[in-house]
């Protein structure tokens, strides 16, 4: 019998994905991709521009399907289940940070970070206790008050990084988390992402141009002309 706590958080199998199929413009963005993160790892998706990186990531999350293969998270094989609960799954078990921080401007720092909780039937204390734990952990926890727009940028994705983990998920999946700040920037916030991951004891899958960054998570795996492979 295999130790459940070395069995994948996600297993992608043979995974297919072709758009305007059967038409002379199709693309075939996937192509038999095999993919799978154990709990704590963090692993690296590097790949160029166009190359089906979003794609394997929504797909991953629950917000794409694909046309082929098998999609596990959490230990549930989720192909082919109705959207309620392929949606239950995800807000479960997954969070999202993209290269925008799309935070709610009319909410506060710590607002964004209660509001998902109230969503997921937190109460009111506890859910404000954690986003308060988490600006803590990255931080920012004495910009707490000020709404997104009175935030630099570096800070605003620190809130979207707290944000992504309110609910306490167990995978996190990232497109270019530090690709809209500068070097400096990028090097810090990233930083910050991966001591609240370890800390967390998260698993993650980290799509980035940037391979000094990826050289700092446990594994790379790129994407080129829809396949996969660590080389």
């Amino acid at each position: 019998m295999s130790d459940p706590s070395h069995d994948p958080i996600l297993a992608l199998a043979n995974i297919t994905k072709t758009y305007n199929a059967g038409k002379p413009n199709q693309v075939e963005v996937l192509r038999g991709v095999d993919l799978s993160v154990t709990p704590g790892e963090i692993v690296a998706l590097v790949a160029p521009s166009g190359a089906g990186k979003s794609t394997l990531l929504h797909i991953a999350g629950l917000l794409d399907t694909p046309d082929t293969g098998s999609v596990t998270l959490a230990g549930q094989n989720l192909t082919g289940q109705s959207d309620r609960k392929r949606t239950m799954a995800r807000r479960a078990d997954v969070g999202f940070i993209y290269q925008f921080h799309h935070l709610l401007p009319e909410f506060s720092a710590l607002e964004n970070i209660v509001l998902p909780q109230l969503s997921n039937g937190t109460a009111k204390n506890e859910a404000t206790a954690r986003a308060r734990m988490l600006l803590e952990r990255v931080g920012v926890a004495s910009r707490a008050s000020h709404r997104p727009a009175a935030l630099s940028g570096g800070e605003q994705q620190r809130v979207a990084f707290c944000r992504a983990l309110a609910n306490a998920p167990r995978l996190l999946l990232a497109d270019e988390p530090t690709g809209n700040l500068d070097p400096a920037t990028s090097d810090q916030v990233f930083g910050a992402l991966m001591a609240l991951v370890r800390d967390t004891g998260l698993s993650a899958l980290i799509a980035t141009h940037n391979l000094e960054l990826a050289a700092r998570m446990d594994r790379t795996l790129r994407l080129d002309a829809g396949q996969l492979s660590d080389k």
